[in-house]
């Protein structure tokens, strides 16, 4: 490997790091990402964690939640059939995008609930203001799932336009 190409590997895996903790993930979750994005061929375990300077035990446990969020998959290797090998999802940027459509979907559901308990609260005390808001955080994640929805309609488009699917 060319050390120009070395260079843009450890930027490629610095970064991935960076953004996945600014997004409260863990760093190595993102170093692990960015490793796959870049490798030809899929990588065993052992791989992984020698180029990452890191311990199995870590890397096991990052690579099970990756794959739990539809991020990488097992692959297949004839030269060792004893290990396992991973290489990312062929749909990762989608499938990262519907974990985020996930959450909040997930935040839709909290705030109708919150603000069916604060209504249901609210003829005894006054509780206006915690419900506008309560209303307003609903009214929110509804309009950004929509727009997600949106979004993810318009991806297929483009990528089946793309990939002639």
């Amino acid at each position: 490997m060319s050390s120009a190409e070395e260079r843009i590997r450890k930027e490629l895996i610095q970064r991935f790091g960076e953004a996945y903790k600014s997004f409260g993930l863990n760093k190595l979750m993102g170093h692990v990402v960015a490793l796959l994005i870049y490798a030809p061929e899929p990588l065993s375990l052992t791989e992984i964690a020698k180029l990452l300077g890191r311990s199995k035990g870590p890397v096991s446990q990052i690579l099970r939640r990756l794959r739990d969020h539809k991020l990488v998959r097992k692959a297949w290797s004839p030269e060792d059939n004893r290990s396992d090998f991973y290489e990312i999802e062929p749909e990762i940027f989608e499938n990262a995008f519907r974990n985020n459509l996930e959450l909040i979907k997930n935040n839709s559901r909290l705030a109708k609930q919150l603000k069916e308990k604060v209504h249901s609260v609210n003829k005894k005390n006054n509780m206006d203001i915690l419900y506008t808001r309560v209303e307003e955080m609903e009214m929110f994640y509804k309009l950004m799932e929509k727009h997600y929805r949106n979004f993810l309609t318009e991806w297929n488009d483009v990528r089946s336009k793309q990939l002639g699917l």
